[in-house]
């Protein structure tokens, strides 16, 4: 996923919550029904943090074995299938890339709901949001591709706050089970 877009922080943008909530009205026409949710992820949905200039976004299905029937209407929307793994399959839209989709499955991985316990950790603690920023614009800084090195390079971080936010690996249908 070489793509400059993978390159660059960039200051908190006040419009990507609104890139989110566009890009989330043409994924429920894709989705209908068959989404459980749809979630702005990723720091791009954490204000005041400097991100890459992606938006994530998470997609909870009932069932893996329908993802692949969404690779084609995503197309149609300028999404490539970058990914299919055991927990979520992987899209990405845009040159440079602004969008990434992941799918995931209510019974299966906990992929989304790590992703949601994190980003809504950080929203609650302005403190811990700028220790992590700084880790990621250092990190950037040895790995200038955003590649590999700077993804592992963050995962202690991301783990700890996991920690601290009582993290139990689940899947999303256990996890919002908890929440309600």
């Amino acid at each position: 996923m070489n793509n400059i877009s993978h390159t660059k922080i960039v200051s908190y943008q006040a419009n990507w919550p609104k890139r989110f909530e566009i890009e989330k009205e043409n994924l429920r026409h894709i989705f209908g029904n068959k989404a459980l949710e749809i979630e702005h992820i990723g720091s791009t949905a954490i204000p005041g943090l400097s991100s890459k200039d992606i938006v994530d976004i998470g997609v909870v299905i009932e069932n893996y074995k329908d993802a692949d029937s969404f690779t084609e209407p995503l197309k149609q929307l300028g999404y490539k299938s970058h990914s299919i793994g055991a927990e979520r399959h992987f899209y990405t839209k845009g040159n440079p890339i602004k969008y990434h989709v992941s799918i995931a499955y209510a019974k299966r991985g906990g992929f989304l709901p790590d992703k949601f316990t994190f980003r809504d950790y950080l929203r609650n603690h302005p403190e811990t949001r700028d220790e992590y920023e700084k880790l990621k614009i250092d990190l950037l800084k040895k790995d200038p591709t955003g590649g590999n090195e700077y993804i592992i390079g963050k995962g202690d971080f991301i783990q700890n706050i996991l920690r601290l936010a009582e993290w139990k690996d689940q899947t999303y249908e256990e996890w919002i089970f908890k929440k309600q």
